[in-house]
């Protein structure tokens, strides 16, 4: 069962799964190693992770110098094709005119989805993650807590590999013991902060990321995660040895053809073709989840993006792993007599509650870093280190004036220059005229590295303000009504990037740094909704059907053959990268779907 086009489907599927990316292969990977046959359907074009990409260039030997184009929106080097925030033919809409209340939807159409362009920042969501209306009387608790996810958690770690250390965290949980791969050490910016940050509160400690530093234990974690089943294990082991420890080589957006980092394609879809269980289609734009006048889901039809004729997948069983939004607008335009406000949409709240990271950034140039010796220090491709910031017991009684906490991520070390590397040299020289010639080069050297930028990406906890809807006039090229967007941020948000700036500004002044021009109105200095590229919700999951879309199981109150497996569920978000705990929410979906199977109670 290979990677097919639209004349090749099977009759049946046991599971249809539409997307590639966490969520999507997760669940494929699971299914396909118990002997589920499987589907999965992609919007975006076959992409190999391993000849496609760019490794060990200089921007200056690619195409444009490596400047961005609408088609590779994050420059030429990026591993995204056919991907951003606006794509040809697949337009969206805002319900405001004001950019504040505008959201920014970014699409992924390729293979492996999104996981071909995240920063693979791995961090658990702590206990109090997952009950904000217990803890801080803001948001919904979800239905489950971080004990039902733990052992889930421990498995994905294993499968994809991620560095770390456990730290003892507040609200950011240690990984099982032998779990966590070797952190690698840390770099001139980020040794210098953990010296200074103490001044000002900030505990630097090492990030969590899903990159190999030493090569995945083959001989033992297969049969962790797959016990009694040798097929698998043996597929495991082998998919496992085919991955390299990273050589700190390249920028990791640009994909990894060692296979050092994850992806969906690397760890999940390669092992679940393997099987002999999957088959993948690639260039399908699903419109809708069709349903038989039992209200059960029978398939999805879609349009054959290279043909423009329309198909169906049929199933037994039907995952949206789309993303959070684009599982959303499947929903609601998958309307029948039995669904007519879309489907799974009896309690209204399809489209509801949609939450992104809250985040903020300063830079400023440090002095100390002047004129450091030539040395390599590029590393994984994004930060080893992070500042976590939880003040939970002031959070309780309402002292901060905003719910949850955040943590501060860092660009800092001698990385490869760009093409605008010298762009600021002038400035930073106090040069009154352009530099040129030998001076430049020597000031470029002087000042190449001494550039630090931090983030903060904080809770957002769901509001009534943020929903998408159906736009009742506007569709996409193959007719498909696209999604309307609302947008709010509250005054919590705002009181976060608030303290987000302030911490940020300490830290980087207690370094010596000369902090760069900000702005003096906190709704400036939050990044615009959707641009962290975090946004989960839609679909959320709940205890009760009337005030929610999926279960514990994010599977859908009202169609119990349908589940989801991105971000949709997502009752709240964290102060954490969402990609972990989506896998994790898969796996447990994913098993749960299997022994619903074996029960025949699908």
């Amino acid at each position: 069962m290979p990677v097919i086009t639209a004349d090749k489907l099977q009759k049946e599927y046991d599971v249809v799964i539409v997307g590639s990316g966490a969520g999507g292969g997760q669940t494929a990977y699971t299914l396909t190693m118990e002997g589920v046959k499987v589907l999965v359907m992609e919007a975006g074009r076959s992409f190999d992770v391993q000849t496609e990409v760019a490794m060990l260039q200089w921007p200056s030997q690619a195409p444009l110098r490596g400047e961005k184009t609408p088609d590779k929106q994050y420059g030429f080097h990026d591993c995204s094709i056919h991907s951003g925030w606006e794509i040809p033919g697949e337009p969206y809409t805002n319900a405001h005119a004001e950019v504040e209340n505008q959201f920014k939807w970014w699409r992924q159409r390729m293979m492996g989805g999104r996981t071909n362009h995240w920063g693979r920042i791995s961090l658990r969501n702590g206990p109090l993650d997952f009950k904000p209306r217990t803890r801080w009387g803001m948001g919904f608790d979800w239905p489950i807590g971080y004990d039902n996810l733990a052992p889930y958690y421990d498995k994905v770690e294993m499968l994809i590999g991620v560095f770390g250390t456990n730290e003892g965290l507040e609200n950011s949980p240690n990984s099982s013991p032998g779990v966590l791969l070797p952190a690698p050490k840390l770099r001139l910016g980020e040794l210098y902060m953990q010296k200074h940050g103490p001044k000002v509160g900030a505990k630097v400690v090492s990030i969590h990321r899903a990159v190999l530093t030493k090569p995945l234990d083959a001989d033992t974690i297969p049969a962790k995660l797959h016990p009694g089943n040798a097929k698998a294990q043996g597929i495991l082991a082998h998919s496992m040895r085919t991955r390299a420890p990273c050589f700190w080589a390249t920028d990791c957006h640009r994909g990894c053809a060692i296979r050092a980092n994850y992806d969906s394609q690397t760890v999940h879809l390669r092992p679940a073709l393997e099987t002999g269980n999957l088959d993948i289609l690639p260039n399908a734009m699903a419109r809708e989840v069709t349903v038989n006048k039992d209200g059960k889901a029978t398939g999805i039809t879609f349009i054959d993006k290279t043909t423009g004729r329309e198909g169906h997948a049929k199933g037994r069983v039907v995952v949206l792993a789309a993303s959070s939004q684009e599982s959303v607008r499947l929903l609601l335009n998958s309307k029948s007599k039995l669904f007519p406000d879309g489907l799974a949409n009896s309690s209204g709240k399809v489209g509801k509650y949609i939450t992104d990271s809250v985040q903020s950034s300063l830079s400023a140039h440090i002095p100390a870093f002047e004129n450091m010796p030539m040395h390599n220090e590029d590393g994984a491709g994004g930060p080893h280190a992070y500042v976590p910031w939880t003040r939970h017991a002031q959070n309780r009684h309402g002292e901060l004036g905003f719910p949850g906490g955040y943590h501060l991520e860092f660009t800092t070390g001698r990385q490869m220059p760009t093409m605008n590397a010298a762009s600021s040299v002038d400035a930073r020289a106090g040069s009154a005229s352009v530099l040129y010639g030998k001076k430049l080069k020597e000031e470029a050297r002087r000042f190449h590295g001494s550039q630090l930028g931090i983030g903060a990406q904080g809770t957002m906890l769901p509001n009534e303000g943020c929903f998408a809807e159906l736009d009742p006039e506007v569709k996409d090229q193959w007719g498909i009504p696209v999604l309307r967007f609302h947008w709010k941020w509250t005054e919590a948000e705002l009181n976060l990037v608030k303290h987000q700036q302030q911490h940020i500004r300490d830290l980087l002044e207690a370094m010596g740094g000369k902090v760069s021009k900000t702005e003096t109105e906190t709704a400036k200095s939050i990044r615009q909704g959707g641009t962290v590229i975090h946004e989960v919700g839609g679909a959320i999951m709940g205890a009760d059907a009337t005030t929610s879309v999926t279960n514990q199981w994010s599977q859908a109150w009202d169609v119990k053959n349908l589940f989801l497996a991105d971000g949709a569920p997502f009752a709240s978000t964290a102060d954490k990268n969402p990609t972990l705990t989506i896998m994790a929410l898969a796996w447990r979906m994913a098993d749960h779907l299997l022994d619903e199977l074996k029960r025949q109670n699908l």
